[in-house]
Order: C-alpha cells, then sequence, then structure tokens
C-alpha cells in the first residue's frame, strides 16, 4: 500500500470536473468539501477556484442548499439541535447567511416536539430518584445533541415540574 502512495493518479481539470460533477450530484456539498476533492485530484490553486466558480455558476454548487439540506437532514433524521447543526456548518467554512438560511427549514413546532419526544425518552431511561439530579441527566442529553440549554430547561420544568417529596 505504501507503493500506492506514489501512484496517485493527477486528473486534467476537465476529467477532474467530470469527477466533482458526480460528486456534487450523488449529494449536496459545500465549497469546503469540493476544494478539498479538487486537490486531492491534483489541481492547482488556480484550477480549484476556476472549478468552483465554473461549478457554482451551472448551478452544482450551491451553499445555501447545502445548508438547508444539512440542516433539514441533520434535524430530522438524526434529531439534532441548532448548536450543533450551526457548529458543524461553521466548522464546514459555511457563511452565517447560508447558516441562517439552512435554519429556516426547521418548522419551529417540529424542533419543540422532537426535544420534548427525546426529553421524554431520556426520562423513561433514568433511573435517578433525586428529581435535582434526574433533571440534571435528562437536560445534558438534549443540550450534548445540540438543543438551546435555556430551551432544554424550559421543556424540562414543564415535563418535570418541582415535585413534592414521595411524588414521582
Amino acid at each position: 500500500s505504501s507503493r500506492k502512495m506514489h501512484m496517485r493518479k493527477t486528473y486534467s481539470p476537465s476529467e477532474a470536473k467530470g469527477k466533482i460533477l458526480r460528486y456534487c450530484a450523488y449529494q449536496e456539498r459545500c465549497h469546503q468539501e469540493v476544494r478539498i476533492r479538487l486537490f486531492q485530484l491534483g489541481l492547482s490553486e488556480n484550477q480549484v477556484d476556476e472549478t468552483i466558480t465554473d461549478l457554482i455558476t451551472e448551478g452544482f454548487l450551491n451553499e445555501e442548499r447545502f445548508a438547508k439540506t444539512f440542516a433539514g437532514g441533520k434535524f430530522r433524521i438524526k434529531k439534532w439541535g441548532r448548536l450543533k447543526i450551526i457548529q458543524v456548518l461553521e466548522a464546514k467554512g459555511v457563511t452565517s447567511n447560508c447558516i441562517r438560511s439552512g435554519l429556516k427549514e426547521i418548522d419551529e413546532q417540529d424542533y419543540l416536539a422532537t426535544l420534548t419526544a427525546i426529553l421524554k425518552s431520556k426520562d423513561e431511561q433514568t433511573e435517578e430518584p433525586n428529581p435535582y439530579v434526574r433533571r440534571d441527566k435528562i437536560s445534558k442529553h438534549a443540550i450534548q445533541r445540540g438543543y438551546e440549554p435555556e430551551l432544554v430547561w424550559r421543556v424540562l420544568r414543564e415535563l418535570l415540574p418541582d415535585q413534592q417529596p414521595g411524588q414521582r
């Protein structure tokens, strides 16, 4: 496999573009992913910039569309909260305007319903008699999934109001 490293094929700009068109057609990509892929295909900085410009002009690469697909998908499929979605999009170099646009794909009612379901499910799995420790464990679970702490606590207080001793 060490010999393979030296044998890496480099592609002409037109060959690379053919490969990258398939890469973009398969699923939405952000600029950073495409840029990295084009460098892997052996293109120079100028060729990479030129190819990316072409892809944007031709509508194959659209960062706002990427952000919408990403945010909507991660929320619906993985049940991620907004903070985690923002963090990953920022790490991918997506602009704040595109991130804002992407987050609009998440319906507020669905978001609250999903958070509530996550909290209820965690409550059912948590064996902890102390209501304060219990709520703390449940809240941490949702916050780790990227839900806003203030929102988590607001919903959690409705779900698990302060209990009198001996009640559950």
